[in-house]
């Protein structure tokens, strides 16, 4: 078994990454900020060396690769890499002294989709700080794969969510109200006519990805692979599928988009606006051709599981 050191452990991908780890036999080292408990209970936390660093800080000072060089490990999972400088740090300092090199990315890397569903060797036109970042990171991490041996493989999610966080909702936003529109019966108005798309992904299946990636070395390194749900969602579909888990029938209304925006708050036309523009539909088929990869949640199963926690804070009405 390896000894893994996961960056940003605690978090939501994390909280299930961690305790698979663990339960597979490895040797789990997290490091994270200190800032927050795990992110979900399990008696495997027990088991995990936990090592508190602040990554942004460390980076600036040309501190933190070598702090994760010198816990020795065979394999680092890093979830919390978003500028391109800090992946050069990483990889310089790991080069030659890890067996694997995970690192999440994003299905943003591929900007606004054209042929649907989108696969891995698609074009990238991000837009964006996120996904520009992200792709620049992916296109460095892959080349040193490629050229010097590096052994990256690059994972890319898509909407991660499930429970203890809001998932994107069906007006592409985060606000439960749009839930609670939906369980009442109530119009709820969608921008142009409600057919952009949103891909959503269990938090548990992108961390059964990254240990498929690992299982999976020989053929996962120097790769990069798409971790979503089994299909996309409309954004009419999903509200549809919604009200008819409260019992109702879904009452969309729609306006173009530079009046819809004016009937929300500037953040939520922001988010919006986001997800929207990419409406994001990814192929799983070279994961799962590749690496055994085999979501146990559809989107909507996701996004239900993420209400049901939602209804134990009272942030939407309980599902019957």
């Amino acid at each position: 078994m390896a000894r893994v050191v996961v960056l940003g452990g605690t978090g939501h991908i994390g909280g299930y990454l961690v305790p698979r780890l663990v339960e597979a036999g490895h040797e789990v080292v997290v490091v994270t900020r200190g800032q927050a408990r795990p992110y979900r209970p399990h008696a495997a936390w027990r088991r995990v060396t936990s090592v508190v660093a602040d990554r942004e800080a460390e980076d600036a000072a040309g501190t933190f690769a070598g702090r994760v060089r010198d816990l020795d490990p065979d394999v680092v999972v890093d979830l919390i890499c978003f500028h391109p400088d800090s992946a050069r740090q990483l990889v310089e300092a790991l080069r030659g002294r890890v067996q694997h090199l995970l690192h999440c990315g994003t299905i943003w890397v591929h900007g606004p989709s054209a042929v649907v569903p989108t696969t891995e060797d698609a074009p990238r036109r991000p837009f964006g700080e996120y996904g520009t970042h992200k792709a620049e990171i992916e296109r460095y991490l892959l080349d040193q794969a490629r050229r010097h041996g590096v052994p990256v493989t690059v994972l890319h999610p898509g909407h991660i969510s499930g429970p203890g966080w809001r998932p994107i909702n069906p007006a592409g936003h985060l606000d439960p109200a749009v839930f609670a529109t939906l369980a009442a019966g109530e119009p709820l108005t969608l921008p142009n006519l409600g057919l952009e798309t949103v891909h959503h992904v269990h938090a548990d299946d992108v961390a059964q990805a990254f240990t498929a990636a690992m299982s999976h070395r020989a053929v996962a390194l120097g790769e990069s692979f798409h971790v979503v749900s089994p299909a996309a969602l409309t954004l009419r579909g999903y509200a549809e599928a919604v009200a008819g888990w409260y019992g109702q029938e879904a009452r969309l209304e729609f306006l173009p988009w530079e009046q819809w925006r004016e009937t929300v708050d500037e953040r939520d036309a922001e988010l919006t606006w986001d997800h929207i523009a990419h409406s994001p539909n990814a192929s799983i088929a070279k994961a799962t051709r590749l690496l055994g990869y085999r979501p146990r949640y559809s989107s909507l199963e996701t996004v239900r599981e993420a209400l049901e926690w939602l209804a134990t804070q009272d942030q939407v009405p309980p599902l019957p």
